[in-house]
């Protein structure tokens, strides 16, 4: 990711405050003569396990990119608030349309998870992380015992211990503080009016 410096932002502290937001990622790898492929997935983060911290996540066992997830290093993308910004934002006319986002990226090579308890564990975990904001959260347990077994054999559940992480963060920090607070206002006055739409 290219990331200027006055856009740069520390990956893992980043990821922590995106979470759970952002937990839903992109998943890259090399495919076979180079081509990528990508898969979507919810992604559980524990910050203590690594320097970086490691990721869990499951797809299911028909997904072509499980058969090279092991092959080598993936990239991660998680994709954080992001908002157009037009010149009428700005109290300065000589800017042109953009777009402010904060994302970032991790890599790590990931590795299959075959013992079922870990499996297991691990649907708890992107159960639970999803579900502990509900009024009743609904538990992997309350699933009948042969139907979860069944569903398990039809995934493959993986970890990635991040090697690096990079964290962006373009919110026009190379702007004026007037053209900041300009463009603060314009995005506020916008997010407001499309929550009581």
């Amino acid at each position: 990711m290219y990331v200027p410096p006055h856009f740069s932002v520390p990956g893992k502290e980043t990821l922590i405050r995106l979470l759970p937001e952002a937990s839903f990622a992109l998943l890259i790898s090399c495919g076979e003569g180079g081509v990528p492929i990508a898969t979507h997935l919810p992604f559980s983060y524990d910050e203590s396990r690594g320097k970086h911290g490691t990721l869990i996540a499951h797809m299911a066992r028909a997904n072509p990119h499980g058969k090279i997830l092991e092959q080598g290093e993936a990239l991660i993308i998680f994709q954080g608030p992001h908002a157009y910004i037009s010149p009428r934002y700005y109290t300065t006319d000589t800017n042109v349309p953009t777009w402010n986002y904060v994302a970032v990226h991790a890599y790590g090579t990931p590795s299959i998870i075959e013992d079922t308890e870990k499996v297991r564990a691990l649907l708890d975990q992107l159960t639970e992380d999803n579900e502990k904001d509900r009024a009743e959260p609904w538990r992997t347990e309350m699933l009948d015992q042969k139907r979860l077994e069944g569903l398990m054999r039809g995934i493959i559940a993986f970890e990635i211990r991040i090697d690096r992480i990079e964290g962006k963060a373009k919110l026009g920090q190379n702007k004026s503080a007037e053209d900041q607070a300009a463009v603060a206002a314009a995005i506020g006055t916008l997010w407001s009016a499309a929550k009581t739409d």
